[in-house]
């Protein structure tokens, strides 16, 4: 297996996609978060003393994708075209499914982007529930779709 983030000595590097032609990129990745259900109908009603749960972990997904090369070594910096970061609540079973899409017209792709935005909101909802309940988890960070560059297309196909 070729490891293109080191270079022939073994030390890591910034890969060199100066030479690649820029395309529009796109990604989405998903995070999962798991609650007791009284947790969720909480921040449903508006019922979480730390205010819009859902709201701020939009922002902070959203702020997280911008800061991705901040966070994750040898990342690019990118200029970020487009960020959305949405939530699909199933209330029965507690959970909240936090979705980040990515685009920009780019060099190399916005996986990492769309993963970091993701993992930061479900995160928020976590800071901003532990009060309620400490037992709140986080699960399945995953890239579900990703288009752009010579790879072309992937899209998650769920086994089971």
């Amino acid at each position: 297996m070729n490891f293109n983030h080191f270079d022939e000595r073994g030390n890591a590097v910034m890969v060199d996609v100066s030479a690649k032609n820029k395309t529009l990129r796109t990604a989405t990745a998903e995070a999962v978060v798991v609650m007791p259900p009284a947790v969720l109908e909480a921040i449903q009603d508006g019922g979480i003393a730390k205010g819009d749960v859902l709201g701020t972990a939009r922002l902070a997904g959203i702020m997280a994708a911008k800061k991705t090369p901040d966070l994750i070594p040898l990342s690019h910096p990118l200029a970020l075209h487009s960020v959305s970061v949405d939530f699909a609540q199933e209330l029965a079973d507690g959970v909240v499914r936090v979705s980040c899409t990515v685009r920009a017209f780019e060099r190399t792709g916005v996986e990492m982007e769309a993963m970091t935005g993701a993992a930061l909101a479900a995160l928020t909802i976590y800071d901003m529930c532990k009060g309620s309940d400490k037992s709140i988890s986080l699960k399945e960070v995953k890239l579900i779709y990703k288009e752009g560059g010579k790879s072309g297309v992937y899209r998650r196909e769920e086994r089971g």
